[in-house]
C-alpha cells in the first residue's frame, strides 16, 4: 500500500507539474500576442539571447503577473483539489481528464504560437539558403566616400514607434485624425523623398529591421539583424557584426564625435556594443545620467527617463558640441511612444478624447517640433543635417486596428538642412530603412561611388532602390532566408558554436583555504580547449563582498596538472564574514561565466 499510495504521489505531482506548465505557454502566449504585434521569430530569437538588462515598463513584472502567478494559481487549486479527492479515493478519475485537458491546452498554445508567428513561413524560408544579401552587397570597405572639406555635423533622431500612419488619410496617414501634425508639417517642408506626390512618405521596415535594435542596426548598416538560429545568438558577444562598415565606422573614421543619448539602458538589446564597436559611440543613457546627476539616482519612470527631460538634456550637450570645432554626429532615441499606449507626461493633453496612445504620439510630435526649431535658432544650425526616423511600425496590439488592411505601412521618415537635392524633384521613391545609410551621408554632403552602401541606395540618386527593382514581396522573401553572409559577419562561425557547446559542459568547483596571510583558491573543471582551434586566453575569480561589490579579479594561473589557482592576501577581505566567488574565461569568442556565486568564510 506505501509503494502504491507512494507511485500515486508521484503521479499526482507530475500531473501538477504538467498543469502549471500547460498554463504558462497558454498565458504567456496570450500575454505576448495581446502586448505586441507583428511579432517575428526572429525578433524573439535576438530579444531572448540579446542582453535583456534595462527592460522598461515593468516588462518582466507584468509578464510574471499575467502568466507566471496564474499559472501557479491554477496548479495550486488542482493541488487542492487533489488533496480533497484524495479524502475521497476519487483522486485516480481525474488523472486521465487531467492529463488530457493539459495536452489540449498545451496544443491550444502551440497552435495560437504557431498561427501568430507565421511559423510555416519561417520554416519554409528558414530552410532555404540564398545568396540575395551577398549579391546585393555594397561593402561599405571596399566602396569610396567622401566627405566635404568642411564637414557638416550630424543630429539623427531616432522616433520610437513613429509611423507616418499616424497622420490622416488626406496626408498619406491612415487614420480619420491626424495625431502628428507638427512631424507631417516638417515633412513637407523639408526632404521624405514623396517627389510630386505632397503626402507623406517612408521607409519600409523589412525583416530583421522590426525592432529598435535590428531598425537602428538597419539603418546605419544597410542590412537586417540576422544571426544563425542553431547558436546561443549573441549572448557573451562582445563583438556585434565584427564583419560589417557601419555609418558609424565610417564618422568615426571621419573624425567625428559621436554621442547616443537615451532615456532607457543602453545595455538593453545589445545597443551599447553596437555602437561603440561601431563608431566608439559616447554612451548617454538612463544610467549615465544617474551617475553622472542628471536625474536623481533613484529616479525611474517608464523605461528610465521620460523625452521631455531628453530634449532637454540633448540642448545642454548640442551647445555644448556646438562650439567645438570637431565635427560631431549626435544621436538620440525617444521612449514616450513604446507599446503599451506609451507614457503620459506632463506635457500631453487629451486632444483625442481618452485615446492615450494618440494623445503621446501628438505630444511626441509637438516636442519633437519644438527641439527642431531650437535647433535651426542655434549658430552651428547652418552646417548640421538632421535625420528624423522611426525606428519601426508599432507593435501596440490593438491602435492601428482601424487601418485599412491594404495601406502599406512605413516609419516617418525626414531629411532637414541636407547638403544635397534629389536627381528628380517629381519622382516619388519606394524605399527601405537599409537606404537611410547612404542617404544619410549624402545628406552630410558626400559622394558615393555607385551610390550604394550595404544593402541601401543613396535616395538623392537615380540609382533604383531594391524595392524598386525587385519588389517588396521578392525583396522581404529572400531576407527570411538563410544567410550564409549574415551568419559570417555575425562573426558567430562554427567554431564558435563548438567551442561554446564545450564551455556549456565545463564544470568548474572552487575550492578555497587559508594559506598564511593568503586564500588559496583552486579550480578544478576547466577542460583543454585546443582541440577546437581555440584556447582559454585567460580565466580569472569575480570576487564580491556582501553588498555585492566587486572587491577584487584574481588572474587564475593554470598549474601543470590542469588546475588553476590564485592567491588573494586576507586582508582585501577586511570587514567582511563571507565574500562569494565566480569563474569567468576569456576565450577569442568572448567573456563566459562558467559557474554560479560560491560562498566562502573570509577567515
Amino acid at each position: 500500500m506505501k509503494r502504491s499510495r507512494k507511485r500515486n504521489i508521484i503521479i499526482e505531482g507530475i500531473l501538477v507539474i504538467f498543469a502549471f506548465i500547460a498554463a504558462l505557454l497558454l498565458l504567456s502566449a496570450h500575454w505576448a500576442f495581446s502586448n505586441w504585434s507583428s511579432l517575428t521569430v526572429e525578433e524573439i530569437y535576438f530579444q531572448l539571447t540579446a542582453p535583456l538588462a534595462g527592460t522598461g515598463n515593468n516588462m518582466i513584472a507584468k509578464y510574471v503577473l499575467s502568466a507566471v502567478v496564474p499559472a501557479a494559481v491554477i496548479a495550486a487549486g488542482l493541488i487542492v483539489v487533489l488533496f480533497l479527492l484524495r479524502k475521497k479515493n476519487l483522486q485516480r478519475k481525474v488523472i486521465l481528464p487531467g492529463i488530457v485537458v493539459c495536452a489540449a491546452v498545451t496544443l491550444t498554445a502551440g497552435a495560437y504560437a504557431w498561427v501568430e508567428l507565421d511559423f510555416t513561413s519561417f520554416l519554409v524560408n528558414h530552410g532555404k539558403d540564398s545568396t540575395y544579401i551577398e549579391d546585393n552587397y555594397a561593402d561599405p570597405s571596399k566602396v569610396d566616400v567622401r566627405f566635404p572639406q568642411k564637414k557638416r555635423n550630424l543630429i539623427y533622431i531616432y522616433l520610437e514607434s513613429m509611423e507616418m500612419t499616424y497622420a490622416d488619410r488626406k496626408n498619406g496617414g491612415g487614420f480619420d485624425f491626424n495625431a502628428i501634425p507638427e512631424l507631417t508639417k516638417l515633412a513637407e517642408d523639408n526632404e521624405d523623398f514623396s517627389g510630386r506626390d505632397k503626402t507623406l512618405n517612408g521607409g519600409i521596415a523589412m525583416t530583421g529591421a522590426t525592432w529598435t535594435v535590428g531598425a537602428m542596426f538597419a539603418q546605419t548598416s544597410g542590412l537586417p539583424l540576422k544571426i544563425p538560429l542553431d547558436t546561443n545568438g549573441m549572448s557573451s558577444q562582445e563583438k556585434f557584426f565584427p564583419g560589417i562598415r557601419t555609418l558609424g565606422d565610417i564618422l568615426d573614421d571621419a573624425g567625428y564625435q559621436q554621442y547616443l543619448m537615451m532615456g532607457s539602458n543602453a545595455s538593453f538589446g545589445g545597443r551599447d556594443t553596437y555602437f561603440t564597436e561601431h563608431g566608439n559611440y559616447e554612451m548617454l543613457d538612463y544610467t549615465y545620467a544617474r551617475q553622472n546627476g542628471l536625474i536623481p539616482y533613484n529616479y525611474h519612470v517608464w523605461w528610465g527617463y521620460e523625452d521631455q527631460k531628453l530634449f532637454a538634456f540633448a540642448k545642454d550637450k548640442l551647445s555644448s558640441l556646438g562650439k567645438s570645432t570637431q565635427p560631431f554626429n549626435f544621436t538620440m532615441l525617444t521612449v514616450d511612444t513604446h507599446f503599451p499606449d506609451g507614457y503620459v507626461c506632463s506635457l500631453c493633453d487629451d486632444e483625442f478624447e481618452g485615446n492615450q496612445y494618440a494623445n503621446v504620439m501628438h505630444c511626441s510630435s509637438r516636442q519633437v517640433a519644438e527641439f527642431i526649431k531650437w535647433c535651426q535658432q542655434q549658430p552651428w544650425y547652418s552646417n548640421t543635417t538632421i535625420v528624423i526616423s522611426g525606428d519601426h511600425p508599432t507593435m501596440d496590439a490593438d491602435f492601428c486596428d482601424d487601418v485599412a488592411k491594404d495601406y502599406q505601412r512605413k516609419v516617418y521618415t525626414v531629411y532637414i538642412n541636407a547638403d544635397a537635392k534629389p536627381a528628380d524633384p517629381d519622382k516619388t521613391r519606394l524605399y527601405s530603412t537599409f537606404d537611410d545609410f547612404p542617404t544619410t551621408l549624402a545628406a552630410l554632403g558626400c559622394t558615393i561611388d555607385g551610390n550604394r552602401l550595404g544593402l541601401g541606395t543613396n535616395l538623392f540618386s537615380d540609382v533604383p532602390t531594391l524595392t524598386e527593382r525587385d519588389g517588396l514581396d521578392e525583396e522581404n522573401v529572400e531576407l527570411m532566408r538563410n544567410s550564409q553572409f549574415m551568419n559570417k559577419a555575425s562573426g558567430i562561425s562554427r567554431q564558435v558554436i563548438e567551442t561554446r557547446r564545450a564551455i556549456r559542459k565545463m564544470k568548474p568547483k572552487i575550492k578555497a583555504s587559508n594559506e598564511g596571510e593568503f586564500k588559496h583558491f583552486e579550480v578544478t573543471g576547466l577542460q583543454d580547449l585546443t582541440k577546437f582551434g581555440m584556447e582559454i586566453r585567460y580565466a580569472y575569480l569575480q570576487i564580491r563582498g556582501s553588498d555585492q561589490l566587486i572587491l577584487y579579479s584574481p588572474k587564475l594561473e593554470r598549474q601543470p596538472d590542469g588546475t588553476y589557482t590564485a592567491n588573494v592576501r586576507l586582508q582585501r577581505f577586511d570587514g567582511y564574514d563571507t565574500i562569494t566567488a565566480m569563474v569567468r574565461i576569456k576565450t577569442q569568442n568572448g567573456t563566459v561565466d562558467l559557474t554560479d556565486n560560491v560562498k566562502f568564510k573570509t577567515d
